[in-house]
């Protein structure tokens, strides 16, 4: 049998370094690290969102290493160079639940040989499993910082007999929109979404220099503003990397937003070698293993899993941070001051960071990680 040909390291700072965790939940981990030198540190669990790595935390890391913490950034479940999960439409869909998620996060603090993080920070999806984190085990996770992604609180259960199911659903309202349209998490879970984005006509390097473009500070027309409503006058609102045109895919969404050659050139947060990083492993991998998150997401049978916790709260300290261009605070209206009025009891305090879009540890990352060690300082274990 031929070995895999090895993988090529990748670009690290000086003080960060990669490896692999064997046997949690099923999964070789692949992680990145800094303040592994000392041992005795207070663990930071960084969890990356969607389409990411764990290599998008680099440039935050070294900040929080150098104040004492072992800070610890895995390649989550379904991406990079961590393995042992079913990447196939039709495989396990079930690992990639939300409370398998949360195992493997235990799993993976337990097996790094600790019982609890100083605090466990998330963006994009990896708020979602952050949030999760702390309303199911706060023991283990005892400070949370959420990022780009609110925490609108967990799934109710319905007091005395559940109404009837709608006739229409908000799906149907977009659809039938003067200008017809689709909510780009249900299309993420379509069969089709991986192929439009891993074979797209325009190459993966390409597409995701489009997509992280379209949804950073860099285009212009980022603007967010608080929506009225759940409805699909109010949602169309929204751009269109997450409403998009009914009969277009999301790399023919985001090409006619491809940013020109002297912009990509500027583009100092995510310069043309870094991305490399990102199209690599996802023309390695492909996108269905992210996308097997949002199925779960949007599936009523995971989503009625969670409603065990119906009525938890988060109730460790906890903060938010985002640009003031990331159109992901409002996408679910209500889901923002949710969060900070009931979901999460001791919300200390929500940052929108000026000059970043939805990648802002990325966008702005001095200022970012400035953010999370005052946190970390005042809320967490320390050093």
């Amino acid at each position: 049998m031929t070995s895999p040909t090895p993988l090529a390291p990748l670009p690290l700072p000086a003080t960060l370094r990669s490896r692999l965790i064997p046997d949690v939940n099923g999964l070789t981990f692949h992680i990145l690290e800094a303040g592994f030198e000392t041992p005795g540190r207070p663990l930071v669990l960084l969890l990356h969102g969607f389409p990411e790595l764990a290599y998008s935390w680099r440039k935050v890391m070294p900040a929080l290493a150098a104040a004492g913490y072992h800070v610890v950034a895995p390649d989550q479940r379904g991406y990079g160079r961590t393995t042992g999960w079913d990447g196939t439409y039709d495989g396990d869909l079930g690992s990639f639940r939300m409370l398998n998620l949360l195992r493997d996060t235990v799993g993976l603090v337990a097996a790094l040989g600790y019982r609890s993080v100083a605090a466990v920070i998330g963006h994009d999806f990896g708020s979602i499993v952050s949030a999760w984190a702390a309303v199911v085990r706060p023991d283990v996770f005892p400070a949370v910082v959420l990022m780009s992604k609110p925490f609108g609180g967990t799934p109710q259960l319905p007091l005395g007999s559940p109404p009837p199911a709608p006739t229409r659903t908000i799906h149907d309202d977009l659809a039938a929109l003067p200008r017809p349209r689709k909510h780009y998490q249900w299309y993420y879970s379509t069969r089709e979404a991986n192929d439009d984005m891993w074979r797209c006509p325009q190459g993966v390097h390409d597409f995701l220099r489009a997509y992280y473009h379209h949804k950073s500070a860099d285009w212009k027309q980022n603007q967010p503003y608080r929506l009225e409503s759940w409805s699909a006058t109010e949602l169309a609102k929204l751009p269109t990397y997450y409403v998009m045109d009914l009969e277009q895919n999301m790399a023919e969404t985001v090409a006619s937003e491809m940013p020109s050659p002297a912009e990509i050139a500027a583009c100092r947060w995510l310069p043309d070698a870094e991305l490399d990083v990102y199209s690599s492993e996802y023309r390695r991998n492909g996108f269905q293993g992210g996308l097997q998150w949002y199925r779960c997401m949007t599936s009523p049978k995971y989503i009625a899993e969670l409603q065990l916790f119906s009525g938890r709260t988060i109730d460790v300290p906890a903060m938010f941070i985002s640009g003031k261009g990331d159109w992901g605070v409002y996408q679910i209206p209500g889901e923002f001051e949710r969060m900070q009025g009931t979901s999460c009891t001791r919300m200390q305090e929500c940052h929108l960071l000026d000059g970043a879009g939805h990648w802002v540890q990325q966008e702005q990352p001095e200022a970012t990680a400035r953010l999370l060690l005052d946190f970390l300082r005042r809320h967490a274990a320390q050093p």
